[in-house]
């Protein structure tokens, strides 16, 4: 064998990922907000973009048939899984015709809404006013409901301080978070205003008689203490009570009959007390108003039984090329620069309208073969949700998995059973007895999170028993799977709840 170097010539083909290509993966992974904020950018940035204004929807999968030109309304409607033609791909396929029907199943069919998966995300506050402004946002500050803050500012007016004290007055309402709670210890409040403890104590203990009860404290036991010192309840015994909250969580009736020498008919009595206070006062003064989540992809029953899919057209951010503006500019070009700059923003915008566009088919495509595999779900509840993984979805309609998964990534589907987040339809298998069809592993937990709901007082079904229980539905299950399924959904131990349903009975 011989080690001498010599000149090889080999071929090989290789992905090479430009920047049009990063841009193309880049957009297909962002979130709707996301989207449009990167769409906005690029129309500030580029001058032949422009924004369309009379867009009649988003981009819909073509038929079977010569003519690809998509459907005027956006609507694909499934006709049968069968007829799948699946041309091939690379990371931004021509979308194919996906047909898929329920032809036992009448469009008279009652859908239950179960509870959606959709989150919930904040958004930011109102806008400032300006003289030049109209009259509308005037009118809309004057009517919003006070902050906290301003709230607390309102009251600490109101108090017959000198100026230190309503310096450090001001400061600790600045300390205060969503919940009410204060943030800083006294002596760092105090070094930092350059005062002793003691005087930020007093302050404070002012402060803390403020609507609503139980504002300002620096711990759960004291947003408590105040609210029952109000109505005159912070009896010794309740003080006690108080001082063993920890006992409280794990509902240990007789530590606590030993803490507050009790007897179990008064423990009782302090807990139903304890359980009519507010233990985050400030939270009925949220300062943001909230916005569910807005579904890319909707999905409803057709009157034939079938499922008609869209996408969403206000999250699908529409631009277009202004070519007159192009020619005229281009005309007035006299050097290489200006050209090389015009040419590369017509490239540029050409490359932006078409990702965009192939992005909306991407994510349609990949929103009809999950509605075809959780046919069942939509029409009978979580616990015929299919297990799914990215594979299986990326092998029927011909794309990569890592294509599949930026799809689904930050996109929620509006269903008949409520708003889900994409990724929520992709479970692991749980394997059946005698060789059944696996199980999805999120109906597995809605089974178990069912039959505890549903448990007495006098039967708190152990870890053990639910995988009974689930044996003898021909789920095979381990214990430890069971016990992270509960752990995961924050349901205690059978022992902890037992004595959640033991504790107070009486």
């Amino acid at each position: 064998m011989s080690l001498r170097p010599r000149l090889a010539q080999t071929q090989a083909q290789s992905l090479i990922m430009t920047p049009q290509l990063q841009q193309a993966i880049k957009l297909l992974q962002l979130s709707s907000l996301d989207l449009e904020a990167y769409v906005e950018g690029e129309l500030e940035r580029n001058p032949l973009l422009a924004r369309d204004e009379e867009g009649d929807g988003a981009p819909e999968a073509p038929g079977p048939a010569a003519d690809t030109s998509p459907p005027a309304d956006g609507i694909d409607t499934f006709s049968s899984a069968d007829d799948l033609d699946m041309p091939s791909a690379d990371l931004y396929p021509e979308a194919g015709a996906n047909d898929l029907s329920r032809p036992d199943r009448g469009a008279d069919m009652a859908l239950d809404r179960g509870p959606g998966a959709g989150g919930l995300g904040a958004t930011g506050g109102p806008r400032a006013q300006h003289f030049d402004d109209d009259g509308l946002d005037a009118a809309a500050r004057l009517s919003r409901e006070p902050t906290l803050r301003e709230h607390l500012a309102a009251q600490l007016m109101m108090l017959p301080l000198s100026d230190p004290d309503r310096v450090i007055g001001l400061h600790l309402i600045e300390l205060v978070d969503e919940a009410g709670y204060l943030t800083e210890d006294l002596e760092t409040t105090a070094e930092r205003l350059g005062t002793d403890a003691g005087a930020v104590g007093v302050v404070l203990e002012r402060m803390q008689g403020f609507e609503p009860t139980g504002i300002l404290a620096r711990s759960l036991r004291e947003c408590l203490a105040l609210q029952l010192a109000e109505h005159g309840e912070l009896t010794a015994r309740m003080t006690a009570f108080l001082d063993n909250l920890v006992l409280v969580a794990r509902h240990d009736i007789p530590g606590l009959m030993r803490a507050c020498d009790a007897t179990r008919e008064e423990i009782a009595e302090m807990a139903s007390r304890l359980r009519r206070l507010n233990p985050k006062p400030g939270l009925q003064f949220s300062t943001e108003p909230l916005q569910p989540v807005v579904p890319d992809v909707l999905v409803r029953a057709a009157p034939d039984g079938s499922w008609l899919i869209e996408l969403n057209s206000e999250t699908l951010p529409r631009v277009l090329i202004d070519q007159s503006y192009y020619a005229t500019v281009s005309r007035d070009a006299r050097n290489s620069e200006a050209k090389a700059y015009l040419s590369e923003c017509l490239t540029s915008a050409k490359w932006l309208v078409k990702t965009l566009d192939q992005r909306a088919r991407t994510v349609l495509k990949v929103a009809q073969e999950i509605v075809r595999q959780q046919d069942a779900f939509l029409i009978l509840g979580v616990r015929h949700l299919r297990p799914l993984n990215l594979k299986t979805v990326a092998d029927a309609i011909d794309m990569h998995e890592s294509t599949v998964s930026r799809v689904t990534a930050n996109k929620y589907m509006a269903t008949p059973r409520g708003i889900f987040e994409m990724k929520y339809f992709f479970t692991s298998a749980i394997p059946t007895l005698n060789g059944g069809s696996a199980v999805s592993a999120e109906a597995v937990r809605h089974r178990i999170r069912e039959m505890i709901g549903n448990e007495t007082p006098s039967e708190v079904l152990s870890d053990d028993r639910l995988v009974e229980l689930l044996r003898d539905a021909g789920i095979e299950i381990a214990r430890r799977t069971v016990a992270k399924y509960r752990e995961g959904m924050n349901i205690p131990s059978s022992v902890q709840r037992r004595r959640m349903k033991r504790a107070y009975a009486e």
